[in-house]
């Protein structure tokens, strides 16, 4: 007996259903295609050469070209904030490249990067006005992880946030957790001054605003874990080799450095320097 066709309704439901299911989700209107670009372009960066290429930090080796133009995409250099008041960056706002990282304070790879990349990066690039490095907040463990980000946060308007930061990613550090005591353990580690107002902060609206406009930021561009990067508009998934990080910042200052005078960065000036005018 021949089976009997699934009327056009029934189709037509289970087209709605099937569309329903795979829309993908954009959190900030207008960058589809940025988003459509770091999905592309994280999955070109962390493939692996071979099939036993790893970088033994739970990634693929990062295959990222010398070729300044290749693998850079303009709508995500423009997520570069390059705010001289910004507390949770480090580096002159008007360096040739800014490196954005989006990480998680409970995130095991986000703490080997901090200890085992981030201090070469620093001495090599930071220090020398080559680079400029943005934090974003990107708690995506849980309540834990929101009340770090928000600590972070609080810690960073005593200027202590790169303190917090290295203390919080101290080897044993996530293992501890990070409950009210500990993240006041944390504070007073980092040497912040006055952990009545750290406390106060940490728990306020603008921590919580601060936070969850870091992390929309990096859910609209296609992040979906830690620690993910932008270097100039370069992608870089994972806590990758230093060599993946030094070859896109050098290709990145090479592309700068032949930019015309005109389209060179601007550092963006203070909230309170902007009203003078």
């Amino acid at each position: 007996m021949p089976k009997s066709k699934p009327s056009k309704s029934k189709k037509s439901a289970a087209n709605r259903s099937k569309t329903s299911k795979s829309k993908p989700v954009v959190i900030v209107a207008g960058v589809v295609l940025a988003a459509t670009l770091l999905g592309l372009a994280s999955y070109a960066t962390t493939k692996p050469s071979s099939p036993s290429a790893s970088s033994g930090s739970g990634g693929a080796v990062a295959e990222v070209s010398a070729d300044p133009a290749d693998g850079v995409y303009p709508e995500l250099e423009a997520y570069a904030r390059r705010d001289a008041a910004d507390k949770l960056a480090m580096g002159r706002a008007d360096a040739p490249v800014v490196l954005i990282e989006y990480a998680d304070f409970k995130c095991g790879f986000c703490g080997k990067f901090a200890r085992d990349t981030e201090p070469a990066l620093v001495k090599k690039y930071v220090d020398a006005g080559t680079l400029r490095i943005e934090w974003r907040n990107f708690p995506i463990f849980g309540e834990e992880s929101e009340a770090a980000a928000r600590a972070s946060w609080a810690a960073g308007q005593q200027g202590r946030f790169w303190e917090f930061h290295k203390a919080a990613y101290a080897p044993g550090a996530k293992e501890k957790g990070f409950g009210k005591e500990r993240l006041t353990a944390l504070a007073k580690e980092a040497g912040v001054a006055d952990l009545a107002r750290f406390a106060r902060d940490a728990d306020g609206s603008a921590a919580r605003a601060a936070v969850s406009k870091d992390q929309e930021q990096g859910y609209s561009i296609g992040a979906t874990s830690t620690p993910s990067f932008l270097i100039n508009g370069r992608p870089i998934a994972g806590a990758q080799p230093m060599e993946a990080f030094t070859q896109a910042i050098e290709a990145a200052a090479k592309a700068a450095a032949e930019k015309p005078a005109a389209e060179k960065p601007a550092a963006e000036k203070p909230a309170a320097e902007k009203g003078k005018q």
